[in-house]
């Protein structure tokens, strides 16, 4: 698909790896559209790059239904999105006082991440399966974002891998799902990039995640993964596929 002139979603928008793919599909010459439950975020992200701002809960159907029809409003029928929004957070089981992990941190992960992707793409879905095809009978297109812990989750990560390994394990079937409507579905699963959250962390940390990863030995840039999602949107024979973008990185236990 050609990105000049079409109109973009994208979720996670305000910050990070969503931050900097708003600002690739833009430069690309999309009309974009960022969507995050962070409004001063959004709006400062699309204040740049010329887009608008949607602040946008995307576990709620409300908000999500509302923040398309805003984009729509704006740029027209979305022909792309990217599904970025998500959070971490690590638990694990057996507590050091030997109590249970609390269940409402493991249903607050797998709500944000996987349910709210699901609950975006399938109202996003629904709006791109009504318009015309495009010449090679494409509609849209969805990219969403797994994790390399979705393969190799560490200690304390069940419930971000679940959420992760969610998405990827949902492509193939939402991809087959999809076709009949010409709608391409791909998931992009990171491993460790250079984001607010990595940012927070001593120089001396990110420095040994960096020693981890077999190469480049570096922490990702958010403007690589952007490229990659771009290419995803751009490239019709892309379909159905998780696309690990981490260095060759495999998680250790710790």
């Amino acid at each position: 698909m050609d990105l000049q002139g079409q109109a973009a979603l994208v979720t996670g928008g305000g910050s990070g790896l969503g931050a900097a793919t708003a600002r690739e599909l833009a430069r690309r010459g999309a009309k974009v559209a960022v969507l995050d439950i962070n409004a001063r975020a959004a709006d400062a992200v699309a204040a740049e790059i010329g887009g608008i701002a949607c602040a946008c809960d995307v576990t709620s159907p409300e908000s999500v239904e509302a923040a398309i029809a805003t984009a729509a409003g704006a740029h027209g029928p979305a022909r792309v999105l990217m599904n970025v929004a998500g959070i971490g957070g690590a638990k694990r089981v057996v507590q050091r006082d030997g109590s249970a992990a609390p269940l409402d941190q493991f249903r607050r992960i797998v709500e944000v991440n996987l349910l709210g992707s699901y609950n975006v793409l399938r109202l996003a879905a629904a709006a791109m399966a009504k318009l015309e095809p495009l010449a090679d009978g494409e509609r849209g297109v969805i990219v969403n974002t797994a994790s390399a812990a979705a393969f190799d989750g560490q200690v304390g990560q069940a419930a971000y891998s679940a959420s992760k390994g969610g998405i990827a394990a949902m492509t193939l079937p939402l991809a087959r799902d999809l076709a009949q409507h010409g709608i391409r579905v791909l998931t992009l699963a990171p491993g460790l990039f250079l984001t607010p959250l990595l940012y927070e962390l001593p120089e001396d940390v990110q420095r040994g995640l960096a020693e981890s990863i077999p190469f480049p030995k570096r922490l990702g840039k958010p403007e690589e993964f952007a490229a990659l999602a771009a290419h995803v949107a751009e490239n019709p024979a892309l379909n159905g596929e998780v696309i690990r973008i981490d260095g060759a990185l495999r998680l250790p236990p710790r």
